[in-house]
């Protein structure tokens, strides 16, 4: 039971780490960094307004949502909540705070989860379901 529970508080720590990863990644303005947390694959979606499947689409809209570093702004997540589905599937849920400029859109910030599973790279999200 110990070692079960260290391995989970281990896959936590990765998958928090592409997350952190993430946001360093975007407050850089780096859109292709930022989605090196995506699984890179026809199969992954994205849930906001609109429904965008498979990498290259769900890449098209960050950048035609967040094309500038103005747009982009400072991101950090808050209230995460790593919940293992099993040794190589996680749900995270979480908020979003996103820091703009009246100019770049201004502050916005909503709920998200994210489904990730681990391959060999490592830990990637192939659904994302944000809303603000």
């Amino acid at each position: 039971m110990i070692a079960m529970q260290m391995a989970g508080a281990q896959e936590e720590a990765a998958i928090k780490k592409v997350l952190e990863d993430q946001t360093m990644a975007w407050n850089r303005g780096d859109i292709e960094a930022f989605m090196k947390g995506y699984e890179n694959s026809k199969d992954i979606t994205f849930v906001g307004k609109s429904v965008s499947r498979g990498y290259d689409a769900v890449l098209a809209r960050y950048r035609r949502d967040f094309g500038d570093k103005a747009k982009m702004g400072t991101l950090h997540f808050e209230d995460l909540e790593v919940k293992m589905l099993s040794d190589r599937l996680a749900m995270i849920l979480g908020r979003y705070v996103l820091e703009r400029s009246a100019a770049g859109g201004g502050p916005a910030t909503g709920r998200f989860t994210l489904l990730a599973k681990k391959k060999r790279e490592g830990w990637k999200v192939f659904h994302d379901h944000t809303s603000n």
